[in-house]
């Protein structure tokens, strides 16, 4: 299984400092850790472990089955993305993009063809998350 999101966002930050301590970059980019507190990178990886363990245990699911495990884990994640509870911090673009592809690869990785599941919806790929996503 590929590296979560919050995985991802750790390595970044890790980078940023490394390159703060060595003048790559001014100490003014320190301050990039803030875009992901600890508090979110815990709540997003709790979301995103409860979906991959609900993915497992589906054994030939129908589409409402998959769509039911998609909604919930997006639910989840508008909840971490509320905003309040992390000091503000939040999903943007790039962290939406990530979230939207592993949600999507989690799906292939246990034997969903996520392209025929959307095409059965009439929707495109890309937009699986769309019904119930705020992020």
């Amino acid at each position: 299984m590929a590296n979560r999101p919050p995985e991802n966002w750790r390595a970044w930050m890790a980078e940023v400092a490394r390159d703060v301590e060595a003048g790559i970059l001014e100490p003014e980019c320190a301050s990039a850790a803030e875009m992901y507190p600890e508090s979110l990178l815990k709540a997003t990886d709790a979301a995103l472990e409860a979906f991959e363990a609900e993915v497992r245990g589906l054994t030939e699911p129908s589409d409402g089955d998959v769509f039911g495990a998609v909604e919930r884990v997006v639910l989840a994640l508008n909840a971490v993305d509320d905003g309040v509870s992390h000091g503000g911090a939040g999903y943007c673009t790039e962290e939406r993009e990530q979230l939207c592809e592993y949600i999507d690869r989690t799906l292939g990785e246990h034997g969903v063809d996520v392209a025929a599941l959307a095409a059965r919806k009439g929707i495109n790929r890309a937009e699986i998350t769309d019904a119930w996503r705020d992020w």
